[in-house]
């Protein structure tokens, strides 16, 4: 069951990983390139669906390495698996304090009641979720470590 539970933690902290890790290195490069409005218009769309989608995500993923580390507790590694938790949450706290709120605004913006320095915001949004995702690769690497 413990091995049930490890696999199925593994592909939802990594795939979530990789969905963040596309969004700052390939979906918004291509938004980036896209002509006049369009880019502006697929950001605030991304905001919205996955504004809805990744809160769920986050902590569904946390709350499994938790149970994974209260339930294999003395096994070799728990240690890993317990940093890997703490950096998820780390990510949590970096999401509500600094990303949402700009994603919040710009899940809202039009090309007819953006403001003026819309590109400043989402070029702040992009900086911090840099840094988001290196914790989640740095988390994602701590639980797998943790359980081989």
């Amino acid at each position: 069951m413990l091995n049930a539970l490890e696999v199925f933690t593994v592909v939802s902290v990594g795939v979530m990983v990789g969905v963040e890790f596309s969004v700052a290195f390939v979906i918004n490069r291509i938004l980036g390139a896209l002509p006049e409005d369009s880019g502006q218009l697929g950001r605030a769309h991304g905001g919205r669906m996955l504004g809805a989608v990744m809160p769920v995500w986050y902590i569904g993923s946390l709350v499994l390495v938790a149970v994974r580390a209260v339930a294999g507790w003395h096994h070799h590694g728990t240690g890993l698996v317990v940093a890997a938790g703490a950096l998820l949450i780390l990510s949590v706290i970096m999401s509500i304090a600094l990303l949402v709120p700009i994603n919040n605004r710009g899940k809202t913006w039009t090309p007819e009641n953006r403001p003026a320095d819309w590109k400043e915001q989402a070029n702040r949004w992009d900086r911090y979720h840099y840094v988001r995702v290196a914790v989640l690769v740095a988390a994602f690497t701590l639980l797998v470590a943790g359980l081989v």
